[in-house]
């Protein structure tokens, strides 16, 4: 159960070491308790408390010596660690004792020494004498008796226990200095006795982080910073996975094997896509914020992925001319069809959505579902030029800003701005009421307008059915000369350098490069 950190106090807004002297050494010592400065951050203060800990042991145990209290083999330990903690605590000072090590320039001449390779494996296996057990790590077990940290008698079955772990902890720092003469600094510990003691260290030394409290700030730091209009709709299902497969909402307590495991779970019903874009992407940018912040020590997900296969692609991803001219005249010519008892089941909106957001798509390449969010008083007349504007107000934009598309002129003729004229007030192609509730409307509604292409067979094998707008207005622009930059702007990409977001692409620039769009041949008499 996660606690108090012990040995860990705050005064006036800044961490100490602290350790009470035993009331027989405050004579001694001259205190009844030592401190240690830690700094004014948690983080750090944490990472250090450890070796701070063990300097104020060392004193007391100093102390001790004074009085003669004892021999050294016989005294009882004031601050026993198990076996696994040793080893654990061995294995993180070989490596900070290795990283100042390489500093110094003759550190190049020294190498792994095989045969101590071969004895310490030896001794883990246990085949491994008393004595070659002193010669191996000894001195450091006294070191840890003379921090107060064990009190076994030499030679014991005790002792022998204590000295493996301490080989397992030599063993598994060699290993990791290894990696780093290769320049590889990710090493992960292999021998369970030391990930146990890490984990239990985390347990102890961590406070808990609320998954969930986490989520709600990182999702009010990025709506401040203008994002997420949606209020994180889309990711918060995300974090509810997670914390329910967790079984807990501990963040602190989140391992990289953890979010490998929920990935795993989630490959049974998903597809690698949403796995990897959505769930671990969620995850990835929730945890980064929280280290960014100094709410949690290390981003574990940073390394999660779920391989995607490579999309083979055998056609072009948007309409080719005949397969748009066929799509547009099917939906200008829609009528809603009676069934055997000549009721019309359907609803106007819907009708109205076969039968205009296709050729608006066409003329926009905007996300279908901008095109549905639309509401009558986004589409006004700026000058001479009818214009919809595409806003997050409406719903949601990916881009998160606003954009004001110029209509084409034959979106015009066909009578788009006569039916926006006759319309009630609100969303043109849904029936929501709450804005909260606009974009899961847009989302079931572009979900039916797909299905309907489907069922038409208008819809060539291997295209999206509205996304494929997008892409062919993007090749009719290159096609027209139209830069990219224009063309991005009018379908709302985000620039692809620094310098796309110098300067405006005005409304006439867009006009202009709509105007060019050549008219589909729909032979659908003019409501104007």
């Amino acid at each position: 159960m996660v606690g108090k950190v012990r040995h860990l106090v705050n005064r006036s807004g800044r961490y100490h070491a602290r350790l009470v002297v035993p009331k027989d050494l405050s004579g001694i010592v001259g205190k009844t308790e030592l401190r240690s400065p830690l700094g004014a951050d948690y983080r750090q203060a944490i990472k250090l408390l450890p070796g701070a800990v063990t300097q104020l042991q060392h004193q007391i145990a100093l102390a001790e010596r004074k009085a003669g209290q004892g021999v050294a083999s016989t005294r009882v330990a004031r601050y026993p660690l198990s076996p696994d903690q040793l080893a654990l605590k061995h294995y993180q000072q070989r490596l900070a004792f290795d990283e100042e090590l390489r500093s110094d320039p003759r550190y190049a001449q020294i190498g792994i020494d095989d045969v101590l390779v071969k004895r310490l494996r030896d001794a883990i296996a246990g085949r491994a004498s008393n004595e070659e057990l002193f010669e191996l790590v000894g001195h450091e077990i006294e070191r840890f008796r003379y921090s107060g940290n064990l009190d076994a008698i030499p030679r014991t079955d005790e002792w022998r226990v204590i000295a493996r772990a301490m080989c397992i902890g030599e063993y598994e720092a060699l290993e990791r200095i290894c990696e780093r003469d290769e320049g590889d600094y990710t090493g992960t510990v292999k021998a369970p006795m030391i990930l146990a003691a890490k984990a239990q260290a985390q347990d102890v030394t961590a406070p808990p982080v609320s998954l969930t409290g986490l989520w709600t700030d990182y999702l009010n730091s990025r709506m401040q910073a203008g994002f997420m209009r949606d209020k994180g709709q889309r990711q918060r299902p995300v974090i509810d996975s997670l914390r329910k497969f967790l079984k807990h909402n501990d963040a602190g307590r989140l391992t990289k094997k953890d979010l490998m495991a929920w990935r795993d779970h989630l490959m049974k019903t998903l597809s690698p896509k949403t796995v990897n874009d959505i769930y671990l992407s969620a995850v990835k940018s929730v945890i980064a914020w929280a280290v960014e912040n100094d709410r949690l020590p290390e981003n574990v997900a940073a390394t999660v992925r779920q391989p995607k296969p490579r999309k083979v692609y055998g056609r072009e991803r948007g309409y080719t001319d005949d397969e748009a001219k066929k799509v547009l005249k099917a939906s200008r010519t829609y009528q809603s069809t009676p069934d055997e008892f000549g009721r019309v089941r359907e609803s106007t909106q819907m009708a109205n959505v076969k039968r205009w957001v296709p050729i608006i798509c066409a003329f926009t390449g905007a996300r279908v579902s901008e095109i549905i969010q639309l509401r009558k008083a986004d589409v006004t007349k700026v000058g001479e030029q009818w214009v919809a504007r595409i806003t997050p107000d409406a719903g949601t934009v990916k881009s998160g800003g606003y954009r004001d598309v110029p209509l084409h002129a034959q979106i015009v003729a066909e009578g788009f701005v006569k039916f926006v004229s006759d319309a009630d007030e609100g969303p043109l192609f849904h029936s929501a009421t709450k804005p909260e509730k606009f974009r899961s409307a847009a989302v079931i509604v572009s979900n039916k307008l797909s299905d309907w292409l489907r069922k038409e067979g208008l819809v060539p094998e291997g295209i999206q059915p509205s996304h494929a707008w997008r892409h062919r207005l993007k090749t009719q622009c290159r096609e027209l000369g139209i830069s990219d930059r224009v063309a991005d702007a009018i379908q709302g990409h985000a620039g692809r350098t620094a310098a796309d977001h110098y300067g405006d692409v005005t409304i006439k620039t867009k006009a202009d490069a709509i105007g060019r769009l050549p008219e589909y041949p729909l032979s659908v008499v003019s409501l104007l």
